[in-house]
């Protein structure tokens, strides 16, 4: 696995599939995205592989906020009493056990959080992704209109997300929230570099790990020499190569249909 191969300085030149034991010897890059279906156990138990493999400065998680990540930089990852601290029961999260074995292969790493305040995503919805970011919009290409083309594709992946659910009126609004959370990730991510001197490692959903509209592109944005990899974690195999430097299919995880939800009659007043 080449590094030039990978196209890691640069958008993907092809995806490759792996197994779980090439995690332990994944290429050298200054930011790895480690992607997940957050309530897939064996994805948290693969990037636990992948996080005592790489041995990083740092670990990024989009499941905390930056005041979450200062409590587990200061009681441990190994505390017993971190779930509770963090509020974890109350936080919307899959249950602590399934991101145990994450934390717990955090070893001497720095960790970050990168989740934003949900009043700040909302705007983004109404408001765009530039007006609400917390930074140089330009620096991560927020400041740029999507092509036609992309933009429908964004839309329709959001609605396909959300179970063909959403009003259509909607669905722009949902893209530009989803720029506003790939580039202020990718933003404390660079700041995690900048402050560790990486490699750093980031824990966050598949979509946010994409090589085509996510985390990489703006890291690319901002940054273009970067050794960026990202690693995707599917459920079955896909039709054409998936977006992502290298991709792994695991056992789907048992659950409920999520969109039995938007099929229930609505009750009574």
């Amino acid at each position: 696995m080449a590094l030039t191969a990978l196209g890691l300085s640069g958008p993907p030149v092809s995806a490759e599939q792996i197994t779980a034991p090439h995690l332990s010897r994944l290429p050298q890059a200054d930011i790895v995205l480690l992607g997940e279906i957050h309530d897939n156990a064996g994805h948290h138990a693969n990037q636990a592989l992948s996080l005592a493999a790489l041995r990083p400065s740092a670990v990024v998680f989009e499941m905390l906020t930056s005041a979450q990540a200062e409590i587990v930089n200061r009681l441990g990852a190994g505390a017993e009493g971190l779930p509770d601290a963090l509020g974890w029961a109350n936080s919307g999260w899959p249950d602590w056990p399934l991101y145990a074995p994450v934390f717990g292969a955090l070893g001497d790493a720095d960790v970050y959080g990168m989740a934003l305040p949900r009043a700040t995503v909302r705007a983004a919805i109404t408001e765009g992704a530039a007006a609400v970011f917390p930074g140089d919009a330009g620096r991560f290409g927020l400041d740029q209109s999507l092509d036609a083309s992309e933009a429908a594709q964004r839309q329709a992946d959001q609605q396909a997300a959300h179970c063909n659910a959403l009003p259509d009126e909607m669905l722009p609004g949902m893209v530009e929230a989803q720029r506003l959370r790939d580039a202020a990730f990718a933003q404390i991510t660079l700041v995690a570099l900048q402050e560790t001197g990486g490699p750093v490692a980031v824990i966050t959903g598949n979509g946010h790990a994409r090589t085509d509209h996510g985390m990489a592109r703006a890291l690319r944005q901002a940054e273009p020499g970067l050794r960026v990899l990202s690693v995707g974690h599917l459920e079955s195999l896909p039709e054409g190569d998936p977006p992502y430097d290298l991709w792994l299919v695991t056992p789907p995880a048992p659950r409920d249909d999520p969109c039995a939800v938007f099929d229930r009659p609505a009750k009574d007043g």
